[in-house]
């Protein structure tokens, strides 16, 4: 049985990692697009929009960490489908059948996230330029920029995962929603305290941006196992 086990863990590690690669070499010729889409908040803080490169190699090396990220995104499908495969095994019939509003909300929480943090990071980034003094003008390199700008996208896209965990875990009977009701007050603590960790340019406004959708869809996901899971 073990042995089993781990040549399906096995088979799902090797198709993931297939479908992340063949995202990357995807990826790979959509930097461009991608990389203008992620400047566009620096150039609103800058008057230069342009980023300096120190480091002969930084340029390719920034190329590839931007396409392991588009492939990641664009793997994300593949990758969940294949998490769901491997932990289904142990659910019930009536517990599968979430699999495909699993996945397809999974998906569109990470996109709305990542999309909130761009939305919001120009103003993050004025609030980090400002508080520099007026005499500091932003010229910053494509790695350091590139890496605050992805970080701050997968600390949205992660947060905004934070109802289907809720609801799995209430699937699965390892909460309740009235467990959920109880704890509301020291949960939006919680929450305001992980944001305050996890986000990486550590401002006010990506807190705020994080916090007050994920205390929503804390409240969100009571209301699911109120009305929703309670009649399945």
């Amino acid at each position: 049985m073990l042995v089993e086990h781990l040549t399906e863990l096995r088979y799902r590690v090797i198709v993931t990692a297939s479908a992340i690669a063949i995202g990357g070499v995807i990826g790979f010729f959509l930097y461009n697009p991608v990389l203008e889409v992620l400047q566009e908040p620096y150039c609103e803080v800058s008057e230069r929009c342009t980023f300096i490169v120190t480091d002969p190699l930084e340029s390719f090396s920034i190329r590839l960490k931007v396409s392991a990220y588009i492939g990641l995104l664009l793997a994300s499908p593949v990758v969940l489908w294949q998490l769901w495969r491997f932990v289904t095994p142990g659910l019930y019939e009536r517990e599968k059948r979430y699999a495909v509003p699993f996945i397809v909300s999974s998906i569109l929480l990470f996109l709305m996230g990542s999309a909130l943090a761009l939305w919001t990071f120009p103003k993050a980034l004025e609030f980090l330029v400002g508080i520099g003094g007026d005499t500091i003008e932003p010229f910053y390199s494509p790695n350091k920029y590139l890496s605050l700008v992805i970080f701050m996208m997968l600390a949205f896209g992660l947060g905004f995962e934070f109802p289907i965990l809720l609801v799995f875990l209430q699937i699965a009977k390892v909460l309740t929603w009235q467990r959920l009701a109880s704890w509301r007050r020291y949960a939006i603590v919680l929450i305001f305290v992980f944001d305050a960790v996890i986000t990486p340019s550590g401002d006010p406004v990506s807190l705020l941006a994080l916090a007050v959708p994920m205390t929503i869809f804390y409240e969100a996901s009571i209301l699911i196992g109120r009305f929703v899971l309670k009649r399945s």
